[in-house]
């Protein structure tokens, strides 16, 4: 698995761009269920990053469903991830189609999800 170098003047934390980076290529296909990820130890060498910074996105990736650790076997993509894209888009349609219904402009829903988030 090939992890793309993170944007060191990004506002976001670089644990926080890795899980983004992670989830996001698990749910659009990119990265496919069984999918074995480098250890944290490798990865962070790779990355420049302290192994901390790694062991927490590895945490929240696992807390989300989007991977899971199988003790010495290693870091796996979860096979959840994979229909999560399905899910999210089938998430999506059904929140378009309510605040279409109560009459909310886009930028109205989008400001609701932004809220949310």
């Amino acid at each position: 698995m090939q992890v793309h170098p993170l944007d060191p003047t990004s506002t976001d934390p670089p644990f926080e761009q890795l899980r983004v980076q992670i989830a996001t290529r698990a749910a659009g296909g990119d990265l496919p269920a069984g999918t074995r990820l480098p250890t944290v130890r490798a990865l962070a060498a790779e990355l420049g990053l302290a192994v901390n910074t790694v062991a927490k996105a590895y945490r929240a990736l696992e807390a989300d469903g989007v991977i899971v650790t199988e003790g010495r076997r290693g870091t796996f993509v979860s096979a959840t991830a994979a229909g999560s894209s399905t899910d999210a888009a089938a998430a999506a349609a059904a929140y378009v189609a309510d605040a279409r219904r109560l009459g909310l402009t886009l930028a109205e829903a989008v400001h609701l999800v932004e809220r949310g988030w």
